[in-house]
């Protein structure tokens, strides 16, 4: 019983002595050991500053997507099925009416709002100046709170322009420069597919990274939309919380299923798609390229370890004479090999340490740089724990892995011929 007390002690003194004996010979050769060290920490450094930068430009963008498609959007659009009888149905046959959504906020209590919505694309003009194949949205008045996208100047469609489907519109400042409209546009007639619209507003482009996102867009009232092309409309809504997202899409397929009157075993003939399963496509990707970035960058780790090795078969060579002189005196062969071992470890550890200093300041430079020359502000981007713990962790394998021939190789000498070296 007293052993298994006295064994965990012994072994933890054995390791602090080797640390201490691996220090001394670092210490001693401090040259040699930066040297040996260069493959490590530029390995180290390479793999947490990729890490780093991959992890703070995720949380970025993640970011900016919530600005610009909230994590409680759900967009409902028509889908003809590959089986079942509406394989072979004709689009407008699967088409969404406006009455079919008739009711929707009381069968779905989940939901919170939602917006019809058209797109197309028309020649835009005013007197001279056009914009061919100009992006043209049919939208409820609701579309603003949902899409996040203000109005900058003017006002919004109101209940007698979507009544009376009038044909007034709102735009975006790049259609608005591109057509050399007066700044405070409001009043002005443009015209679109060839019918003319009077502006009533001006919408806030989206932005990323901070650069507003330069497209022209022009916004009609959906009924006026639906009046005149009755293109093909789809619906976004919007859960009454990122958590009841899930909730909210069964209750909208619940919903759709009833109103399309589909049998059980059907297929739908609409699709739902949340902007959750986005970014988590986007995660997933981030994930793999994270792991494969890492792993063409941690091969400058590996050449490192080759390093490691080559000096430590040196140090065994060296220290010949010693080896033979502590066998001599009692030392045993588990004693030498963890001597060595730890030495490589501590030597790859220092790597490690220098590396991961070496790395943050490479971000701060990658940071600076971005934020100077592009103007986008990545914010504060630092190395994850997680990072840390990877690069001691492999940093220590590296260690254990190259360092173990010579350490063996040590362990092995004939005392009497370890003696003998010159």
């Amino acid at each position: 019983m007293r052993k298994l007390f006295t064994l965990p002690l012994s072994l933890m003194s054995l390791i602090f002595q080797s640390a201490a004996l691996a220090l001394g010979q670092i210490w001693a050769h401090k040259v040699r050991s930066i040297l040996t060290t260069i493959g490590i920490f530029i390995g180290v450094s390479a793999v947490t500053t990729v890490i780093a930068s991959i992890t703070g430009l995720q949380t970025k963008v993640l970011s900016e997507i919530e600005t610009l498609e909230s994590s409680k959007n759900i967009n409902i659009y028509p889908y003809r099925p590959r089986e079942g009888p509406y394989r072979y149905a004709m689009m407008h046959k699967i088409q969404f009416e406006p009455k079919d959504f008739d009711g929707l906020l009381e069968a779905c209590p989940s939901v919170d709002t939602y917006t019809f919505l058209t797109q197309t694309a028309h020649k835009v003009r005013f007197e001279e100046r056009s914009i061919d194949n100009c992006s043209v949205f049919g939208i409820n008045p609701s579309w603003h709170n949902i899409q996040n996208r203000k109005i900058e100047l003017g006002r919004p469609f109101s209940a007698i322009d979507q009544e009376q489907a009038w044909q007034v519109c709102l735009i975006n400042e790049e259609v608005r420069d591109e057509l050399r409209l007066d700044r405070d546009c409001i009043g002005q007639s443009i015209f679109v597919g060839g019918r003319s619209f009077r502006i009533v507003g001006v919408v806030k482009a989206p932005t990323l990274f901070d650069i507003d996102l330069e497209f022209a867009e022009v916004f009609i009232p959906f009924e006026t939309a639906w009046k005149i092309w009755k293109p093909m409309m789809t619906v976004l809504a919007n859960s009454s919380t990122p958590e009841l997202s899930p909730q909210a899409q069964a209750e909208l397929r619940f919903f759709m299923r009833q109103i399309r009157r589909l049998n059980p075993g059907e297929p739908d003939t609409f699709r739902l798609r949340a902007s959750e399963e986005g970014v988590q496509a986007f995660n997933n990707i981030v994930v793999v390229f994270t792991a494969i970035a890492s792993c063409l960058v941690g091969i400058s780790l590996l050449v490192g370890g080759v390093g490691i090795m080559n000096i430590m078969l040196v140090s065994v060579s060296e220290r010949t004479r010693e080896i033979g002189l502590r066998k001599a005196v009692g030392a045993k062969p588990s004693a030498i090999l963890l001597q060595f071992l730890v030495e490589a470890v501590m030597l790859c550890l220092l790597g490690g340490l220098i590396g991961i200093a070496v790395g943050q300041g490479f971000i701060l430079l990658i940071t600076w740089i971005v934020s100077t020359a592009f103007g986008v502000d990545l914010g504060a981007i630092f190395i994850p724990l997680w990072a840390v713990a990877l690069a001691f962790g492999f940093s220590a394998f590296v260690g254990v892995v190259f360092g173990f021939l010579p350490a063996v190789k040590a362990a092995l000498l004939d005392p009497i011929e370890a003696l003998r070296h010159e």
